[in-house]
């Protein structure tokens, strides 16, 4: 048994592993490009549009040659899904817009608990002391470690609301859809990425220009751009299949918690290549994050069906009293024939 457990073991780490670093690439790759000092390319929702079409071709690719099958699911829950996602994509970047980065950390961290509370009400997950535990102290060390300013606006608050709700509704309908279908992480994903890059090629630079007043058409397209542009696509190839992945092993609040290990590498690595401020409240923040981690970790582990740790209290043996009660019953009650309703004598 040990043998089986292993490579499921390995496959779980690999897929959070290349979720984190194709994440943080990703991240990194994009504050080069996008910010004032990199190639000030500020056109976030085309810029997913093209990591959506890179990700589409890659599918095709592989279903024309045979590398992963092909599963019917309806085209109405596609385009339910790709509503949501959408929604996701457009409301993150509103609410980066419109809100302090302050409250954006806090409505990114707001999402563990909501999609506790989803799971709950979607599908009745119930979730033990200790996962509730690591989860509060997994949002305050991240906290801790991010949020700075705090203010907060009307519109600011709905786009947030709004970011939240989607984006967790899409994590949660992510791994519904893979078991509800039995299809695979990266088959559901060759499903979704064309109606998405469709859909956000389309409205995204027209989203973009309302966000930054510039359109994509008026942006002077340099050599260096180019190749960053290729590089987050093809990060973003394997940041996709990895989120799919990860959702379809773990969870929807697993990989929300698992998620927030790229927050805590990315404040490290904004510190070590781009001389971003560390400061103690940074690396306290850090720490509490890391060991909220470790908490969960052990708490999915223990809360596991197979745990002996975890198993429910049911009565595997008989008392005394219930032998002498039984003992009683069956000497009283002569044993009748079921088909004749004659008593065996």
């Amino acid at each position: 048994m040990e043998t089986e457990k292993k490579p499921s073991a390995v496959s779980d780490f690999g897929a959070w592993g290349m979720n984190v670093v194709s994440s943080v690439g990703i991240i990194m790759a994009n504050k080069q490009l996008m910010s004032s000092t990199g190639y000030a390319f500020c056109f976030a929702t085309t810029l997913t549009g093209f990591h959506f079409s890179v990700t589409a071709i890659v599918g095709l690719v592989s279903n024309a040659i045979g590398l992963s099958a092909s599963k019917h699911i309806p085209l109405w829950e596609l385009l339910w899904f790709s509503i949501v996602a959408n929604t996701s994509i457009t409301a993150m970047n509103f609410s980066l817009m419109l809100n302090s980065v302050g409250f954006y950390q806090i409505s990114k961290l707001s999402m563990i608990p909501v999609v506790c509370v989803m799971e709950w009400v979607i599908h009745n997950k119930q979730f033990s002391k200790e996962v509730k535990m690591a989860v509060v102290v997994v949002v305050i060390g991240v906290g801790v470690c991010t949020v700075t300013d705090v203010k907060v606006n009307a519109k600011g608050f709905i786009c947030a609301c709004i970011a939240v709700l989607s984006t967790s509704l899409q994590q949660i309908t992510i791994g519904s859809l893979q078991k509800k279908y039995s299809v695979g992480s990266f088959e559901l994903l060759s499903k979704t990425a064309p109606i998405q890059a469709i859909s956000l090629l389309i409205f995204g630079p027209f989203i973009d220009y309302f966000l930054s007043d510039k359109f994509i058409t008026t942006y002077k397209m340099s050599s260096g751009a180019v190749l960053f542009i290729l590089l987050s696509c093809s990060l973003a190839v394997f940041c996709n299949v990895s989120q799919y992945l990860c959702i379809g092993r773990f969870s929807a609040v697993s990989f929300q918690v698992l998620g927030h290990m790229k927050t805590v590498c990315v404040l490290i690595l904004g510190w070590l290549l781009f001389d971003s401020a560390m400061t103690f409240k940074n690396i306290m923040g850090m720490l509490i994050a890391v060991l909220g981690m470790v908490i969960y970790s052990w708490a999915v582990e223990v809360g596991k069906p197979g745990n002996p740790k975890t198993a429910p209290n049911v009565k595997n043996s008989l008392t005394e009293e219930e032998i002498r009660l039984l003992k009683e019953g069956v000497e009283s009650n002569p044993v009748k024939d079921v088909e004749l309703g004659q008593t065996k004598g």
